[in-house]
């Protein structure tokens, strides 16, 4: 309901049966699918189908709940339990719209507001609040939810959050239209110090105003994500524009607002972080390798032939030439995610690619055929810096 009423699409349809046992369920001819409370599957459409239910809290965490499914829960308890008004409304049979909660209210407001004081039992609620901040960037947070979140926080709840959940809930806010609205709602909270907390202290370090206008190294991630998005680039690139600037974060305060040697201390933050969350191996590799090499890829046009083929062959450019292409795209939205940089030009990444060319068309199996086996490598590495060096 709530992206209908907003003139989008909906990605699928929900329905919440009342008044029905699972046997009934069963009956008519639907499927069960649902392991923790009752979903069923239509048996033409398969779409899916839940009974009507409430939930009591049990434990922490997001999975701390008991599931009561019955004949006798009613629409509007069951759509009580929802995390925010938008997303409990519902479509009755006839076509009118319930919405007990003030949903299409906060909707046309532009609000998300929690239902009930409930949001408070299910930590995962904070994570998609700033997920759908991320999502309806013209949305804001009301002030009690913005509150109850930071209790939550205060409370410990988001300290019970199990990683694979959190990496689904942060892989899908990078996905989304305005990213930065995600961490930046989730650092309102405190939430980002106990997620991420790498990122966090980035807020406040400084950087040189030459070559970052917007000094503050947290809100250049923060742009650089959007940037990103913008360009409609994929998770990886994404998730290490994110991650690719963590060195800063533990610069001593005396060398600011200068970091030398941020690029190998981020790299090893980017994988510390990455297998903490559980991330995919092509996220955490690409993390890395932009961590890494961001610098060294922005300096391309001033580098040396033997130090150009030497950066390809460090990200295995020659065998992966398509996660290098994603490198020069982490390292594009890094320079456009500065103050005033979003429209210029970025000619270091036309360098590398044609850098890379030269370099490939060195005839690698006639070297090998004719070198000693204990030089093959050094007789190709000066073959493609001849290569590089006659191209330029």
């Amino acid at each position: 309901m709530r992206d209908a009423l907003l003139g989008l699409t909906p990605g699928d349809r929900d329905h919440v049966v009342v008044g029905a046992t699972p046997e009934d369920m069963v009956a008519l001819g639907f499927r069960p699918v649902g392991k923790d409370f009752p979903v069923f599957l239509h048996p033409r459409t398969h779409e899916e189908y839940a009974l009507a239910r409430t939930e009591r809290k049990t434990a922490r965490g997001y999975k701390g709940f008991t599931v009561y499914a019955a004949p006798d829960v009613t629409l509007e308890e069951d759509l009580r339990r929802r995390d925010l008004t938008i997303n409990a409304m519902a479509l009755a049979t006839d076509g009118s719209l319930i919405d007990p909660f003030g949903g299409r209210a906060d909707l046309d407001a532009h609000v998300l507001r929690h239902v009930s004081p409930a949001f408070a039992e299910d930590p995962v609620r904070i994570l998609r609040v700033a997920r759908f901040a991320a999502r309806y960037t013209g949305f804001t947070v009301a002030a009690d939810t913005l509150a109850l979140m930071r209790a939550m926080v205060a409370s410990g709840e988001v300290d019970a959050l199990v990683p694979e959940r959190v990496w689904q809930e942060l892989s899908r806010g990078l996905m989304e239209r305005m990213p930065s609205r995600m961490f930046l709602t989730l650092r309102a909270c405190g939430a980002l110090a106990r997620l991420l907390p790498e990122l966090d202290r980035l807020f406040g370090v400084p950087q040189p105003a030459t070559h970052h206008p917007e000094i503050d190294t947290g809100d250049h991630v923060m742009r650089v994500i959007d940037v990103a998005a913008e360009s409609r680039l994929p998770l990886p690139v994404r998730y290490a524009a994110l991650l690719h600037d963590l060195g800063k974060g533990t610069t001593p305060p005396e060398q600011w607002p200068h970091h030398v040697g941020h690029e190998t201390r981020g790299a090893d933050l980017a994988r510390n972080v990455s297998e903490r969350l559980r991330a995919p191996r092509e996220c955490r590799d690409l993390a890395v390798l932009v961590a890494r090499e961001h610098t060294m890829v922005h300096r391309a046009l001033e580098l040396r032939p033997a130090t150009l083929v030497q950066l390809l062959e460090r990200v295995d450019a020659f065998r992966r030439p398509e996660r290098f292409e994603q490198i020069l795209a982490g390292c594009e939205a890094d320079f456009h995610g500065r103050a005033d940089h979003d429209a210029r030009p970025y000619p270091q990444a036309a360098h590398l690619r044609a850098a890379l060319a030269a370099a490939r068309r060195v005839d690698a199996g006639a070297i090998a055929a004719q070198a000693d086996p204990a030089r093959i490598a050094g007789a190709l590495h000066a073959a493609r810096v001849a290569a590089v060096r006659d191209a330029f």
